[in-house]
């Protein structure tokens, strides 16, 4: 986890356009970490799946009753158009637009194995920069064949991220499950 940029909406950032932002949906209680995947296959079920008691939020904002905001972490594939999706999230969250919700982070998912080209990897820093903290997760061949996530298939890292995850949200463990 790298501690990247504001742990709060700043005053003074505007708000993205309509259409440029996730959609929303009422939940009755902020009692539970949402996975905000910011585009198509950005991987917020394998997440959820990944870290038990969670949630996946399907594209959209979990937006609860006050005056508890809930947990959110945004997800992302490492590509172009997931870059500039979760940049755009990432606005809208700084913006104020979304009430009630608390973004912890962004979890950055490789969207192709080895390291990401430079253009890549200088955008992702620039989108990091607009989030409270931010996790990688490397590209793993057997969760692209379709194999579910196991302990068996899932590398150390990304453990790694679920346990910094865990530790952060966790203030009941008995609420939140450790992963596996």
């Amino acid at each position: 986890m790298t501690p990247r940029g504001p742990s709060a909406p700043q005053h003074g950032v505007p708000a993205p356009a309509e259409d440029q932002r996730l959609p929303k949906f009422a939940i009755p209680a902020a009692d539970t970490l949402w996975w905000v995947g910011v585009h198509g296959g950005a991987g917020e079920t394998t997440m959820s799946v990944l870290l038990p008691g969670t949630r996946a939020a399907n594209h959209r904002w979990p937006i609860p009753p006050p005056p508890v905001p809930t947990p959110v972490i945004l997800v992302a594939r490492t590509h172009g158009s997931g870059l500039r999706a979760a940049q755009r999230a990432a606005i809208e969250w700084a913006s104020g637009v979304v009430q009630g919700v608390a973004v912890l982070g962004l979890v950055l998912i490789a969207d192709a194995p080895g390291r990401l080209p430079r253009v890549l990897d200088d955008f992702a820093d620039i989108v990091g920069g607009g989030v409270p903290r931010v996790w990688d997760i490397p590209w793993i061949e057997e969760w692209r064949r379709g194999e579910a996530p196991t302990p068996d298939n899932t590398p150390d890292e990304v453990f790694e991220v679920l346990e910094s995850i865990y530790a952060l949200r966790a203030s009941n463990p008995a609420d939140y499950p450790a992963p596996y």
